[in-house]
């Protein structure tokens, strides 16, 4: 019998792999979906997409799909007043039942430029524990495609780089963990490109 892996699911346990995954992010055209990204695995086979804005008719709104084009993933930038006096940035990820928004699986905060000095964005899953407040931090620079997903205890999840001579902002590669949920970590990148104002964005 193999070693028992343990998974650490947000969005499904359907998407934690026993073994490492080596996904491939490919940016579509802004005219397709509202412009995102396909993600395929290792026999170029898509995995999920990520539809950016333009095909929901707002901004800072992001769907999660998976192989065969269902939403999963629900994602939002939450605004208002009480958002645009805070510090950070919120960003909320909803599963997604019949194509609305649900149960709401993790809460990220983009930290906004004070004095020229930039956090490390956190992610915290839901439900969130007293002792916590946050479990998941991005580090490096997504911009250059040299960051990584960590939990807390400093163990990389996701290692997001450049890989092959076609490699670059437009195509890249994203390793996932065994045990830790492949569409969470779609829907943190998902983010991530719209924060940058890339494929996502409008």
């Amino acid at each position: 019998m193999g070693a028992y892996t343990t998974i650490f699911p947000v969005v499904s346990k359907i998407f934690c792999s026993s073994s490492h995954a080596v996904l491939m992010v490919r940016r579509r055209p802004p005219t397709v979906n509202g412009g995102g990204f396909v993600v395929t695995d290792q026999n170029q086979r898509a995995v999920f997409s990520v539809d950016g804005c333009g095909i929901i008719g707002a901004s800072g709104q992001l769907i999660v799909r998976d192989a065969d084009g269902s939403a999963i993933l629900f994602i939002h930038k939450k605004e208002g007043v009480v958002q645009a006096l805070s510090v950070n940035n919120w960003w909320k990820g909803y599963l997604s039942d019949y194509g609305e928004p649900s149960k709401l699986v993790f809460s990220l905060q983009d930290p906004k430029p004070v004095l020229c000095i930039k956090g490390d964005i956190q992610v915290t899953v839901e439900p969130k524990g007293r002792k916590r407040h946050w479990d998941y931090e991005v580090t490096g620079s997504f911009v250059e495609r040299s960051c990584a997903i960590k939990n807390r205890a400093g163990h990389v999840a996701a290692q997001i780089g450049v890989k092959g001579m076609l490699a670059g902002r437009d195509f890249y590669q994203v390793v996932v963990q065994p045990g830790y949920d492949q569409a969470f970590v779609v829907g943190v990148i998902a983010i991530l490109d719209n924060i940058h104002g890339e494929s996502t964005r409008c």
